[in-house]
């Protein structure tokens, strides 16, 4: 399912993004080209032009929109979850899986084009990234110094949770047999495995 920065988009960027999206994920970016775009967006390359300077512009701004969207999802979950950090944990997994399921070819485009984006993009969207990793890294750093998490690699749990949440995007099927909600609950169970929480595989 393809929801190309939907929300933020003008009407006028929407088709564009789209069309790249599902593009960049067909081919590549570097084997896509504008007049790719265009075709995808039944739009002339021109109006392309009006809305994004370059391909570059187009990929920075999907990359950057999908994790701000992230971002806002997986903090908004924080902040609603209870206060152990098993509980703010399950909450940041959920969150996070269920973005991976629903936003695929995005995630896909931001675990594969890094490398793609010039050094100004390259910056913006690695301080995106930071910001989400000190969201898990802060959690289970927590639930570390209180007892109820008893990994002795902290940091990297926090980023073995969220490469789970990457690789979902990957392979995930919205007509498969598990449902996004069950498919969360069970990453929960295995983030909070990957954390040693005492009783994980309870309720």
């Amino acid at each position: 399912m393809v929801r190309a920065v939907q929300g933020k988009a003008r009407h006028g960027k929407a088709p564009v993004l789209r069309a790249a999206v599902e593009r960049f994920n067909e081919v590549g970016y570097h084997a896509t080209s504008m007049r790719d775009i265009a075709r995808g967006a039944d739009v002339t390359v021109a109006s392309i032009y009006h809305h994004f300077p370059s391909k570059q512009e187009v990929l920075q701004e999907i990359m950057v929109e999908t994790m701000s969207d992230v971002i806002s999802a997986t903090r908004s979950a924080l902040l609603a979850a209870g206060r152990t950090p098993r509980e703010q944990l399950s909450a940041l997994v959920r969150a996070w899986i269920l973005f991976h399921t629903d936003r695929q070819a995005e995630a896909q485009i931001g675990a594969s084009e890094l490398r793609s984006l010039d050094e100004v993009g390259r910056k913006i969207v690695v301080r995106l990234r930071d910001e989400q990793q000190r969201m898990f890294d802060d959690v289970i750093a927590r639930g570390v110094e209180t007892g109820d998490f008893a990994t002795r690699h902290p940091r990297e749990a926090a980023r073995a949770v969220i490469n789970m949440g990457y690789s979902v995007a990957s392979w995930y099927r919205q007509d498969g047999e598990v449902a996004p909600a069950e498919m969360a609950e069970r990453y929960v169970d295995l983030a909070l495995g990957t954390v040693g929480c005492r009783d994980a595989g309870e309720g």
